[in-house]
């Protein structure tokens, strides 16, 4: 046991010492030591958990399986450029409820063809093809790929049932020249063609055509099938309502056709879901006086990293009027500002909304829904329940009809009359259906399609573009405007500030100059067709003037109905200056062609004599 005396002498002796217990070396390595693991549990760089990536749910692209998954029987693959071919796609896929079967519409594009070999392992299955034809024959872009495999493919199909109903327009060439290959190449790899072709044209009356066919279809289809008709004529919702009260707004579609926000986060590449939104930089008018209203636009491009060629379309998404959609909101009693969401009744289905979706009534009746255009009978039958007059039921389910009583009323009361939703709810006052349901059936609004008037050698940041507004008395005595001109008549540059835009995408076209500059050219442009021409003119006074030899002694330019006089001497000044064109000649316009005379038909007879003779000198180049 230590002694306590000498634990109390020790000590004194050790303070006397003065020596200090840590030394300036121990506080400062001390001191960096705290300061290094403050920092580091203030500062540090936290380590985050690595997310549980959730896997991706891709389409489904075996349209068997998902048939078979859903017990239907009945696929309607639609090839559409503008949505027409959907639209009857859709309508008829809601018919096989009403004949006891199920079906289905499909986007060839989403799904594997090749599949339809397999279709017969599905009793009573049968497939339909709405088919339009695009362009010079061609397929439309979301048929492309089901058109290389049927021309590149030797599938077996027999055991296939199918028929076909086509789209086109007589005025052109190759009328509903897909649909018929469609039908003609299913046949030849052994599938069995349970109705005949249907053939709808665009230039006379496409619903008349399509209801015809229809109403002849579904007969046939149940004496193929051994079905009868459920006799159920009631309305088939295909997608249900759900209001938004306390939706955060950035999560909400203000017009964007594809990623949300995109308006206001730009990114390339630009195409028909991811418009570019091209500043106008010139809006003018091209005539003056007169009751027509002929404008030369020029959007700007720089920056998007577009590319074009002379002969490419430029679309262009307008919206609609305002004044209308605000008319609608009072007439249906509705908030316009509600924001709502159409969400489709399929859950299995690829197409979750009609449009984008959570959005409010003003958007979707303002960006998304055709609201201008004449009904088809098909939104006339479904709004019909919703008339309180009985009158007012009986003469829309009749225009809805294949009668020639009902198709007559139609013609002269909805199509003669130029009657678009708002006017036909404004004829008839006992008709007042949900907002929700009438958003449901109308179309979607779609782009809208110029001949590019410029050339990218010239302009290769602009694009031009060459219109007349629209806008005509109805037989209602209402005043109906064009869409996209109006639209873009409104889009003048100002100097505040705030860029008037417009959203864009480029079209590719076949139309396109001879690949050889020497080569002689005619271009005949009726009206406003005369736009393309203006950007082939620019380019061959660019090749010219790159010194590239371009024979022009028979390059000629025909314009019919073109512009007021004024326009007609400056478009000679400009070809002079340009010094690409050496013979033009303009034929009347629309107001004197009345009045034209024999000596002028004599007169224009010898210059077509002579266009006889420069083809002949084409053929021979």
């Amino acid at each position: 046991m230590a002694d306590p005396q000498m634990e109390a002498s020790a000590g004194p002796e050790l303070m006397e010492e003065g020596e200090p217990l840590l030394s300036n070396l121990d506080i400062f390595l001390f001191s960096l030591i705290v300061g290094l693991f403050v920092y580091w549990v203030v500062f540090r760089k936290k380590t985050e958990a690595i997310p549980e990536f959730k896997k991706l749910e891709t389409p489904e692209t075996s349209f068997i399986e998902k048939m078979k998954k859903t017990g239907k029987n009945i696929v309607v693959f639609y090839g559409s450029q503008t949505g027409t071919a959907e639209e009857f796609a859709n309508r008829l896929s809601k018919d096989a409820q009403r004949y006891g079967m199920k079906g289905m519409a499909a986007d060839p594009e989403e799904y594997d063809m090749s599949e339809l070999s397999r279709l017969k392992e599905i009793d009573n299955s049968l497939a339909i093809f709405c088919m339009a034809t695009y362009g010079e024959g061609d397929p439309t872009d979301n048929a492309q790929d089901f058109y290389d495999w049927l021309q590149e493919g030797d599938a077996d199909l027999d055991g296939l049932n199918y028929t076909v109903f086509s789209l086109g327009n007589k005025t052109y060439e190759h009328y509903n020249a897909m649909g018929k290959y469609v039908d003609k190449r299913l046949s030849e790899l052994g599938a069995k063609r349970i109705f005949d072709l249907g053939l709808g044209d665009d230039d006379g009356n496409l619903e008349e055509d399509f209801v015809s066919w229809r109403e002849q279809f579904w007969p046939a289809v149940c004496e193929h099938f051994g079905v009868e008709a459920t006799g159920e004529e009631s309305s088939i919702r295909q997608y249900e309502l759900k209001v938004h009260e306390d939706l955060n707004m950035n999560k909400i579609y203000t017009g964007e056709l594809g990623r949300l926000k995109s308006f206001e986060n730009q990114k390339p590449p630009f195409d028909s879901k991811n418009p570019f939104l091209a500043p106008v930089t010139v809006n003018r008018k091209l005539n003056k006086g007169g009751d027509r209203h002929l404008m030369h636009l020029e959007l700007d491009i720089t920056g998007s990293k577009i590319r074009y060629e002379s002969g490419d379309h430029v679309a262009v998404y307008p919206t609609n009027d305002a004044t209308i959609v605000n008319r609608l909101g009072e007439v249906l009693g509705v908030d316009l500002d509600t924001v709502i969401s159409l969400n489709n009744l399929d859950e299995e289905s690829n197409k979750k909304h009609p449009f984008p979706c959570p959005t409010t009534y003003r958007t979707a009746l303002t960006h998304y829904l055709d609201i201008t255009n004449s009904p088809r009978t098909n939104v006339l039958y479904e709004l019909a329940q919703y008339a309180s007059d009985p009158k007012d039921q009986e003469n829309m389910r009749k225009m809805a009809s294949s009668s020639p009583e009902g198709k007559a009323l139609y013609q002269s009361w909805v199509l003669d009359s130029c009657r678009n939703i708002l006017a036909i709810l404004e004829d008839l006052p006992s008709l007042r259906p949900p907002i929700d349901h009438l958003c449901e059936l109308l179309p979607r609004l779609q782009a809208r399609y110029y001949s590019i008037a410029s050339s990218s050698k010239v302009h290769p940041n602009s694009i031009h573009i060459c219109a007349v507004v629209v806008e005509y008395k109805t037989k209602t005595g209402r005043t109906n405007k064009g869409v996209a001109t109006n639209w873009l008549k409104s889009k003048v540059p100002t100097d505040n500030g705030h860029k008037a835009t417009v959203p864009m995408y480029i079209r590719k076209s076949q139309f396109r100059l001879p690949f050889k500059a020497s080569n002689p050219v005619i271009m005949i442009g009726p009206g406003t067709g005369i736009a393309p021409f203006m950007g082939f003119i620019q380019e061959r006074a660019w090749l010219r003037e790159q010194g590239i030899n371009c024979i022009c002694d028979f390059c000629g330019v025909i314009s019919l109905f073109p512009f007021l006089p004024a326009q007609v001497k400056k478009w000679e000044r400009l070809c002079c200056t340009l010094a690409a064109v050496t013979r033009m000649k303009t034929s009347c316009t629309r107001r004197s062609w009345k009045r034209l005379r024999r000596k002028e038909w004599t007169r224009s007879t010898r210059y077509f004599s002579r266009i006889a003779e420069l083809l002949y000198r084409i053929s021979l180049s």
